[in-house]
């Protein structure tokens, strides 16, 4: 006689690749006399054409490390490639397990596949246990006195930060999987073909604890001064961590809540638990407009200004650092993915969804929710946005958020010999001034590819247009 609930358990990974503070793991090991850990790399999902290929390949490495560090407890990890809901209910079959544990998901197809395989398994007489993990807050625990969801970020941001923060769970000391259970190896990119031409850092869940512990250790008492200097090292980096669940929101918070001056790093996590409950009860915002009024905004999507916008070959720097540090480093500071998603929207005057899904396909930590959420929120079309008068000026941005130049000379590096002064507006300097620099606009480096304050101007009127301004 058994003395758990069940014989045999598959643990179902997607967005928790971590051993640690792993709710789903954790109560299977307590439950099951053995444990399959499981992830399926579904086909459709590589062939999506918003599955970038710096994202597979961080994904790759953080599964190399969940099996190391799964492997330090007696166990392994099984990799299946194929269907991620068929193939879950036939390896339950094939595998004999009578339950799948998993953490649950938000986002539209994430739901969809998630109710598809409860039904399955409960059809077949098995049993399907889901756990929270992916944020802080699931999505309806924090509502309005009428018991509905939050559409402004202040008010919920309010009770998040009054909820209690539970415990991390402790990590299984012995995880014991079936021994006739075989696994292939994990495959590399190049067995996928997959080229990544960007570079940055992986590590799984061992680099995501170091990052965590460096910044709570360094970082996050300065984070609210340093957070918006773009040349600075002041952010945690643990935005791709999150988005694959190499670390999770509870521990983080866990650990820099009663550090000095933490409560803006802390809203950042707030933003994300936000964003996640407006995709889930605002489904169609994955889609169209939260506003429904401005889904009729005549955009112009002029592909030869989305183009230069992709490149960073606008003409102002401060968008062409920022969008050629996505193109090398799969990643974005933040403040830059303000001021380009503003620029692409109110300058170019270029649908945001365009921005949207060329940032999906380019970023390691591109989650559905906070890509979506932030993207609106810039184009004045979202829930709790930006308002829609409100329009960056590219140069004063850098100016503020870069003064010294540091980032642009970065990122841009035909701009390298310009002074300071003039680093974010390199139009200033006559001809003779830009051949002394070695940057002759036109030649080395584009003039701009619009007139900012003439498109400020018909950027509203577009949005008039469309029914935003009575």
């Amino acid at each position: 006689m058994s003395r758990n609930e069940f014989e045999r358990v598959i643990v179902w990974f997607r967005r928790d690749l971590r051993v640690n503070n792993n709710a789903a793991l954790s109560a299977a090991c307590l439950a099951a006399n053995q444990v399959i850990p499981l992830f399926i790399l579904d086909e459709e999902f590589l062939k999506l054409p918003d599955t970038g290929a710096a994202s597979v390949s961080f994904l790759l490495d953080a599964l190399r490390v969940l099996d190391r560090n799964l492997k330090k407890a007696g166990g392994r990890l099984i990799v299946l490639r194929g269907s991620a809901p068929k193939d879950l209910l036939k390896a339950a079959e094939e595998y004999d397990a009578q339950a799948v544990f998993f953490h649950r998901e938000y986002e539209p197809n994430g739901r969809r596949r998630d109710e598809f395989v409860v039904e399955g398994l409960r059809s077949s007489g098995k049993v399907a246990r889901s756990f929270p993990g992916l944020c802080l807050s699931e999505p309806g625990d924090i509502l309005t006195t009428s018991s509905k969801p939050y559409t402004v970020f202040t008010p919920f941001k309010r009770k998040w930060f009054d909820d209690p923060v539970s415990l991390p769970v402790k990590s299984p000391v012995t995880i014991n999987v079936p021994a006739e259970i075989s696994s292939p190896e994990i495959p590399s990119e190049g067995e996928l073909s997959i080229k990544v031409s960007q570079k940055f850092d992986c590590g799984g869940e061992d680099a995501a604890k170091e990052l965590l512990e460096k910044f709570s250790r360094e970082k996050v008492s300065s984070y609210e001064y340093q957070r918006d200097r773009l040349a600075s090292n002041g952010t945690s980096k643990l935005s791709s961590h999150l988005h694959f669940g190499t670390i999770s929101p509870s521990s983080i918070v866990h650990d820099v809540r009663n550090k000095p001056n933490a409560e803006t790093f802390l809203s950042e996590i707030a933003w994300r638990d936000f964003y996640f409950q407006i995709l889930f009860h605002f489904p169609y915002v994955e889609k169209a407009c939260f506003r429904a009024s401005l889904n009729n905004i005549h955009w112009e999507d002029d592909e030869q200004l989305f183009r230069a916008w992709c490149e960073g070959k606008t003409g102002y720097p401060i968008v062409d650092a920022a969008m050629r540090q996505l193109n090398q480093e799969a990643w974005m500071h933040n403040r830059a993915r303000m001021i380009v998603a503003s620029f692409l929207t109110k300058d170019l005057l270029i649908n945001w969804q365009h921005g949207e899904r060329h940032f999906m396909r380019h970023l390691v930590d591109g989650d559905l929710a906070a890509n979506n959420g932030g993207w609106q929120w810039s184009a004045g079309t979202g829930t709790d946005a930006q308002p829609y008068f409100r329009i960056f000026n590219p140069t004063a941005q850098g100016e503020r958020f870069d003064p010294d130049g540091e980032y642009v000379k970065k990122y841009v590096p035909e701009l390298r010999k310009l002074p300071s002064a003039v680093i974010h507006s390199p139009w200033k300097l006559s001809s003779l001034e830009q051949e002394a620099c070695g940057c002759v606009l036109g030649r080395d480096y584009p003039w701009p590819v619009v007139d900012h304050k003439v498109q400020r101007l018909r950027a509203l009127e577009l949005y008039k247009a469309a029914g935003e301004v009575n």
